[in-house]
């Protein structure tokens, strides 16, 4: 059994039929090939699955592709510019060595995208508190403090 689903995924409609039990993971990964979404743990504890649906984060393997029926979805692989220059946050964790084996990263980047646009202080507690729930093993969080904090300025002055 397969159920009809329509969603726009990074500005682009598209429909499909999908196994109810197909994760929304699953589904931008293996069928789109959008595999900047990185599966971690499968169990929504790592955040290295976060997109944004409808312009919230959430993490795609604890959503179901039959729910995101109708909604916008958007990946790290849409949040670059049309002539391909990294978003603000992207850059600033570039910048503030945010990242070392990158596994993280793109869950990490889209969470703080949203915290940026949602927390009107952004104090390294705001910081550490927002990002609760993405995990790193690599870098101990001080650089992506510093990263997230220099990419809500840059989108702010964007």
């Amino acid at each position: 059994m397969s159920v009809a689903i329509t969603l726009t995924v990074n500005g682009v409609r598209l429909s499909r039929e999908v196994d109810p039990r197909l994760l929304l993971s699953q589904l931008l990964r293996d069928e789109l090939g959008l595999t900047g979404t990185h599966i971690g743990c499968d169990t929504s504890q790592c955040g290295a699955c976060t997109v944004h649906l409808d312009g919230a984060s959430v993490k795609s393997c604890a959503v179901l592709a039959v729910q995101a029926d109708g909604t916008d979805v958007l990946t790290i692989e849409g949040i670059t510019g049309q002539d391909g220059a990294l978003h603000p946050m992207q850059a600033a964790f570039r910048e503030h060595h945010g990242l070392q084996c990158g596994f993280c990263t793109p869950g990490m980047v889209m969470g703080a995208i949203e915290l940026a646009r949602t927390a009107p202080d952004l104090e390294e507690a705001t910081i550490r508190d927002g990002l609760e729930g993405h995990l790193c093993r690599c870098t101990g969080y001080q650089n992506i403090v510093k990263a997230v904090r220099a990419g809500a300025q840059a989108m702010r002055e964007g």
